[in-house]
């Protein structure tokens, strides 16, 4: 089955995992068929020595079930 992979940044002020999730979240409102995430990178944001925003750039991977997306 042919699949397509979507790029994306999700970002949350809490942790990185929440930030993926907030990403696959995101895709999901648009994107059906949903199978994978690659996580690629992640960063944050810093202010005073703290992190402030945690940010993770994803890769979405879905089943091409024959429809433009």
């Amino acid at each position: 089955m042919p699949v397509k992979v979507a790029e994306l940044v999700g970002e949350s002020p809490s942790n990185w995992k929440d930030a993926v999730q907030a990403a696959v979240s995101e895709a999901a409102k648009e994107i059906p068929n949903i199978s994978g995430v690659e996580i690629c990178n992640l960063t944050a944001n810093v202010k005073n020595g703290k992190l402030t925003e945690f940010k993770a750039n994803v890769k979405i991977v879905y089943a091409d079930r024959g429809g433009d997306i």
